[in-house]
């Protein structure tokens, strides 16, 4: 029988949608409030089709007007009404309208909650599939502190009514699931799906937050949705909070570094320093409309078959703690990277890399299973307004320096070299570190494996110290400190 997304469970075994708004409906103490905008009323459908409705639901409501929805939820500074912001007031404000109307003395064991969407569908043109927000906020025990789920999808049907209808269906599992797996996350996570295939919807963000979500990281959260193909890429911030990649990728210029980050050394920042002074020199790359993020694709992450959540935790503290925003991917050709940053800016984007990893993209086994071959990976990579910018290595066989100048390519594709690299598409980066250029991230975690002294020269200032300090990738000489590096995002101990 084939299995589904969710791994631990066959098809027969996922509960319908209309046993799930049933069990949330025969629950006499589960009473809320749907405030839907954009897509229809679709959740709040599931639930008075499935019967019993008038014990659960408080109130079902709509404000598609503009007017309306500003003079119920206030005026957004950017005007816009599909936006995170706006899905937090739908939230607060009906859930102070609960707290209001429905008094403890009649009703001492209630639990409440708040579900909201606010969505913009495919627009008529289908030129835009459409996004929105979607979120609940409820208890879990009468008068108990407010936990909050929150997440960011994509649709990707090309018909306005299947988008409501899909709407309708993860609003159904996110409220089941957080009444009923808030205890299972990573479950609660893969259940979304329950009844969707991921053809029809991606969720690129997502958070927790209140007391039943205090241990939960949700950048291992994020991690999760590349992990389950609910996404190609997720990014969190300096702070280790998880960002809506539309956030901080949306007509801006783009510089990416891609590498294990396993820790992060000197080397890793000398090609981010340098190759960034070059990028902002460029023509149409205005410094204040850049961003800069480091990748870490999927397979980087795996350690003997699968991935080890530890390691990566290890690797985003010290990113983060250097200030640099994080980005996971399931792209192993660096061509997807680009198609990726290409569906939220046309600015111009740049590549920092070192001799291997280029030599590496000019091999063509690397896209046997494109029909295009190499041609088409290189027009999708080089088509858009990219650059490359390498660093330079020393050969370990002949100590000659290597260069955009003398690498050597695959015979076969030679030609193909020279003729991006002679249209300026590939630049050296000249001001280099001849000191540092030995370091790599494998021996010095080697090292530390083997308990060897010598390697902390070797890292960013500082980040030794974080590594001894907090027992980063398996560093045990010395007793763990009482407080922990690890961020909580959003900062979810604390009641919303």
């Amino acid at each position: 029988m084939e299995i589904s997304i969710h791994g631990d469970r066959e098809f027969d075994d996922i509960p319908s949608l209309k046993s799930k708004a049933l069990r949330i409906n025969l629950n006499q103490n589960i009473y809320g409030t749907f405030a839907e905008i954009g897509a229809g009323q679709e959740t709040a459908r599931q639930f008075f089709r499935a019967g019993g409705a008038s014990g659960t639901i408080a109130k079902a409501m709509s404000a598609y007007d503009k007017d309306f929805s500003d003079a119920i939820y206030g005026i957004e500074d950017d005007r816009r009404y599909v936006t995170e912001s706006r899905l937090r007031k739908m939230l607060s404000h009906e859930m102070s309208l609960m707290e209001e109307r429905i008094t403890r003395d009649k009703n001492p064991d209630k639990i409440f909650f708040a579900y909201a969407n606010t969505v913009a569908t495919i627009d008529f043109a289908k030129q835009f599939k459409g996004h929105g927000w979607v979120g609940i906020k409820y208890q879990v025990e009468a008068e108990g502190d407010y936990n909050e789920i929150i997440l960011h999808i994509r649709f990707k049907e090309t018909d306005a009514r299947l988008q409501q209808e899909t709407l309708g269906v993860l609003g159904t599992n996110l409220i089941y699931g957080a009444f009923y797996k808030y205890n299972e996350p990573k479950k609660l996570l893969r259940y979304l799906y329950d009844h969707l295939d991921k053809d029809q919807l991606e969720i690129d963000t997502i958070n927790f937050s209140g007391p039943v979500f205090k241990n939960v990281d949700n950048r291992l959260m994020s991690l999760q949705l590349v992990k389950n193909g609910m996404t190609d890429a997720v990014v969190f911030g300096p702070d280790g909070n998880n960002v809506l990649p539309a956030r901080i990728f949306y007509k801006k210029n783009i510089l990416a570094l891609r590498g294990s980050f396993r820790p992060v050394t000197k080397v890793n920042m000398a090609m981010y320093k340098k190759s960034y002074e070059m990028f902002i020199k460029e023509n149409k790359v205005d410094a204040d409309k850049t961003v800069v993020v480091f990748e870490i694709t999927l397979s980087n992450l795996r350690a003997e078959g699968k991935i080890d959540e530890q390691d990566f935790i290890d690797r985003a503290d010290l990113l983060c703690a250097l200030g640099q925003s994080v980005m996971i991917s399931n792209f192993q050709e660096y061509y997807k990277v680009v198609e990726y940053f290409s569906n939220y800016t046309k600015a111009r984007m740049g590549l920092a890399m070192g001799v291997s990893n280029l030599i590496d993209i000019f091999d063509e086994k690397y896209y046997r299973h494109i029909s295009g071959g190499i041609l088409e990976a290189f027009g999708k990579l080089f088509f858009k307004d990219l650059k490359v910018y390498l660093y330079p290595m020393f050969d370990p066989k002949t100590g000659e320096l290597i260069n955009s100048e003398n690498l050597k390519v695959y015979p076969r594709m030679k030609e193909l070299y020279k003729f991006f690299k002679y249209n300026g598409k590939v630049n050296d980066i000249k001001d280099y570190d001849e000191n540092i250029m030995n370091i790599f991230s494998r021996e010095v975690l080697k090292m530390i494996d083997n308990g060897e002294t010598g390697w902390e020269g070797m890292l960013p200032d500082g980040t030794a110290d974080l590594i001894k300090d907090y027992r980063l990738f398996g560093y045990t000489r010395r007793p763990l400190k009482p407080l922990t590096l690890r961020r909580r995002a959003n900062n979810n101990t604390k009641k919303k």
